[in-house]
């Protein structure tokens, strides 16, 4: 046990030190993010550890990372009242909560589930918010070794499967599935397996075929899930501020 806790905590600080080919390119300032944000937005994240390029190679996506914008912090040990928050699952200190501008000179995007009530935005953002002070599914070390390779030789069919490998313990939690689980707390779709019913399958069906959604296991989800979701929908920080090309300085 003492060996594998040794080696679990070698493989975490490698996996989390920066790369050093990151290029931030689309960076929001602090105050226009936070205005373009709302309760239970999820912020996707472009990552700069070595974690990260292990996980937009297997998702096929920009995104390494998501997080849940919960507002402004309040009775928190470490963020200051009235500060806006995230609430992520991080590789080393599992869920917590952490300062927007944490991700102030990160490639970011904003993805809106667009037809909450203010009351299921509550519960999304409580039940991140009940989740902080679990674990990071670091049960298995193997799972973890996986992304060592950050463009392991895996065909693409098996990717995601491959990303879903872990524990499955529901204590534990990653930053993709957690908030998937928040989602679906609430009956809110992301990318739900479409299943189609003739008649014959379905007795008070109006139609000869109906469609009916199932929820896919949270431990499948990643960040490109919420990017790629047609019930989410995308918010550009610059352009929503109030963004006019004529008012650019070119150079010559």
């Amino acid at each position: 046990m003492w060996l594998k806790d040794k080696l679990t905590n070698a493989l975490v600080r490698y996996l989390t030190s920066e790369s050093r080919n990151y290029e931030p390119f689309a960076i929001s300032p602090p105050d226009i993010l936070e205005s373009a944000l709302e309760r239970a937005d999820v912020l996707l994240v472009e990552g700069n550890q070595r974690f990260s390029t292990a996980v937009k190679y297997l998702t096929r996506s920009t995104w390494s990372h998501a997080a849940i914008f919960a507002g402004t912090a309040a009775g928190l040990d470490n963020v200051p009242d009235g500060v806006p928050i995230l609430i992520e699952a991080d590789l080393k200190n599992g869920v917590i909560a952490v300062p927007l501008d944490k991700y102030a000179k990160f490639n970011i995007r904003i993805c809106r589930p667009v037809s909450l009530t203010e009351s299921e935005r509550n519960d999304v953002v409580q039940f991140m918010h009940d989740s902080i002070g679990m674990q990071y599914d670091l049960k298995n070390v193997i799972d973890l070794a996986r992304y060592l390779i950050p463009t392991p030789p895996v065909p693409s069919r098996w990717r995601r499967s491959l990303l879903a490998l872990g524990s499955g313990d529901p204590t534990r939690a990653i930053c993709s599935t957690r908030i998937a689980q928040a989602f679906q707390s609430v009956s809110y779709p992301i990318l739900p397996d479409v299943e189609r019913l003739t008649d014959k399958e379905c007795e008070d069906c109006t139609e000869s075929v109906r469609e009916v959604m199932r929820i896919r296991h949270h431990s499948l989800f990643t960040p490109r899930d919420f990017d790629v979701s047609p019930y989410f929908q995308i918010v550009k920080p610059t352009i929503q501020h109030g963004f006019d090309h004529h008012k650019l300085s070119w150079s010559d």
